[in-house]
């Protein structure tokens, strides 16, 4: 089951350490503290250039694109870290998935972003029901999908404050659109 899942390269190939490196969010997940957090400040960038695209079919299309390639890496880095679950530096899922975040919010903004981002750490942190489940699937796609699910869910999240902000009229979280 297992014969395809590595490439048929030694362990300290070019691939292997390229998948490393960028799993690891070109290495910063190997030397932080909490990876994760601070790691998925660069998911804002790659999030507010995903939500430049238009309509949402191409952000969504991008998001897929992107979890996909990530899942591949992720699986063979985790695999070349010696591990088959979610290793700690692994950060690439984190970065990736930040997008999802923002579907359909409109115009970004600082609040929006900040919002969004501590949404979604919470929700990939406390992983509720299926991102929890999601985390169990085999290699790179497990590392990944746990963490699609938490954006999808601090999306709603988002939505709903969002909402709440504009029923309100805090307008706290105004995208100015």
């Amino acid at each position: 089951m297992h014969s395809n899942d590595a490439a048929p390269d030694s362990a300290g190939s070019l691939g292997r350490v390229m998948a490393v490196w960028l799993a690891t969010g070109v290495g910063l997940g190997l030397v932080v503290p909490a990876p994760g957090t601070v790691a998925g400040l660069w998911g804002l960038g790659l999030a507010a250039a995903v939500a430049l695209l238009s309509p949402v079919g191409a952000q969504l299309g991008a998001i897929v694109l992107l979890a996909a390639a990530a899942a591949y890496v992720c699986g063979v880095a985790a695999r070349s870290l010696g591990s088959q679950r979610d290793p700690g530096p692994i950060v690439l899922d984190e970065i990736v998935a930040l997008p999802i975040v923002f579907v359909g919010v409109g115009p970004l903004n600082w609040a929006v972003l900040l919002a969004g981002y501590l949404l979604f750490r919470l929700c990939d942190v406390w992983k509720p029901g299926l991102a929890r489940s999601a985390e169990h699937l085999p290699g790179g796609l497990g590392i990944v999908a746990d963490d699609c699910v938490a954006a999808v869910l601090a999306c709603l999240l988002l939505h709903a404050a969002m909402g709440l902000d504009r029923s309100a009229g805090w307008n706290w979280l105004a995208s100015g659109a």
